[in-house]
Parts: C-alpha cells; sequence; structure tokens
C-alpha cells in the first residue's frame, strides 16, 4: 500500500521539486520528503530512511551521481535518477553508481508513479528471510550480508540480483536474465555493468572474491548461487 511508503524527492528546482512532490501526493503515498540539494538528501536519508529517493542529476555543487555514490556508502534505499539528458553514457553511470533507474525529462506522471511503484514492488523484501551461504549469511529483510562478524548493506540492484539467483539456486541464470532482471527488456550493453554488481556481491559473500565459491561464474552463459545444503535457508 502507498499510506506506508515515504518517498523523498531531491532537485534544485523548486517548482518542478513541489509538481514532483503533489504527483505523489496525489497518489496516496504516506509521507513525501523534499529536499533542494544533496547535502540535504544524504541528511533526510539518514535520519528518516525513505523507501524511495528521487533524485535529480543535474544540480549544482553536489550532483546525483555524487550524491546516489555517496548514498550508497551506507544505504541500500532505491533510486530512481531524474535528468534533462538522455545520453546512454549517463544512464550506465547511475546505473555503475547503484541506481535503480533512470527517467529523462520531461516525463508524463503516469510514467513517473509507474517506475516508482515498479522499483519499490521489486525491492520489496521478502519477510524474515535469511539465506546462508558457505562464508556468509544474507538476510534479506534487511538486505544486508553478515560475514566475520561485520554487516555489509545491499543495495537495492545488488538485492534483486541476488534474489533472482537464489530463486533458482543451483541453477544457471543467464547473463541476459539477470541483466533484464535489474534493467527491464532493454538491457543490452549493461553487460558490463552486471559485472560490476556481481563483483560487489561476492566481496561482500566470499571469503576469498577472487576464488568464489556461493556465486559461480559459468563460462559463457551466466551465473550459478551454489548453497551449502540443499535448502539452504534459514528462517
Amino acid at each position: 500500500m502507498n499510506e506506508d511508503k515515504t518517498i523523498l524527492i531531491v532537485d534544485d528546482e523548486a517548482e518542478l521539486l513541489e509538481m514532483v512532490r503533489g504527483i505523489f501526493v496525489r497518489a496516496g503515498y504516506g509521507q513525501v520528503m523534499t529536499a533542494g540539494n544533496g547535502p540535504q538528501a544524504l541528511a533526510l536519508c539518514a535520519a528518516r530512511r525513505p523507501d524511495l529517493v528521487i533524485l535529480d542529476v543535474m544540480m549544482p555543487g553536489m550532483d546525483g551521481f555524487s550524491v546516489l555514490r555517496e548514498l550508497r556508502r551506507t544505504s541500500s534505499v532505491p533510486v530512481l535518477m531524474l535528468t534533462a539528458r538522455s545520453e546512454a553514457e549517463d544512464k550506465f553511470t547511475g546505473f555503475e553508481s547503484g541506481a535503480d533507474d533512470y527517467l529523462a525529462k520531461p516525463f508524463l506522471p503516469r510514467e513517473l508513479l509507474f517506475r516508482a511503484q515498479a522499483i519499490l514492488r521489486r525491492t520489496s523484501p521478502a519477510t524474515g528471510h535469511r539465506v546462508r551461504l558457505a562464508a556468509a549469511e544474507v538476510d534479506i529483510e534487511n538486505a544486508a550480508v553478515r560475514r566475520d562478524g561485520q554487516t555489509f548493506p545491499l543495495t537495492a540492484k545488488e538485492l534483486q540480483l541476488f534474489r533472482k539467483l537464489y530463486e533458482n539456486a543451483g541453477r544457471i541464470v543467464t547473463t541476459g536474465a539477470l541483466c533484464e532482471t535489474v534493467c527491464g527488456p532493454v538491457w543490452q550493453g549493461y553487460e558490463c555493468t552486471l559485472a560490476t554488481h556481481i563483483r560487489h556481491l561476492r566481496e561482500k559473500m566470499e571469503a576469498n572474491p577472487s576464488r568464489p565459491v556461493s556465486i559461480v561464474t559459468v563460462k559463457g552463459l551466466g551465473y550459478r548461487l551454489d548453497l551449502p545444503d540443499a535448502k539452504g535457508a534459514g528462517r
């Protein structure tokens, strides 16, 4: 339900900020916050922990990419990037930094809501679910990995990829299927970014990321999640 979701909108243009806020308020979202710059956005994320961040790319001082990279140091909150530019390189920069989707201005209110709702559906974790791996435990509910006494947060895209692999544990998941999981049907060109996400997952989940035993590469095909036992799940 929208009523229990908190949205943070970040844009330096006051008129656009209020317009986007109105779209989400009218759609029934319970709490819609706004920030006019990067530092304010980061402070609100730390204090209020929104369910989704709508983040403009082109902002003076601290641009959207910088905000996103700083946010990903500590948070896996889903992020939808907004931009007046539609160059593919911008999209790849956003995805590489941990964005969940990308929408070019101008956009229709219905399209913005559709994108936001799709992200929230994809990133809503299964309640109370933990997965045991050879060297770590993945807490799906809290989007976190616990290994060697440390806790590592998962980004929204990392969580999506892991869930896709876990749903097919023991079976090969093709590169295309994984790219489509996080990008939708138009995923060509995303393969290098996928490899980056897989590397980050291994750094958090494997005892030796250079020699993975849980997230295994199947050359020429894709990846496979190997669990230490048949069930692989905690509670």
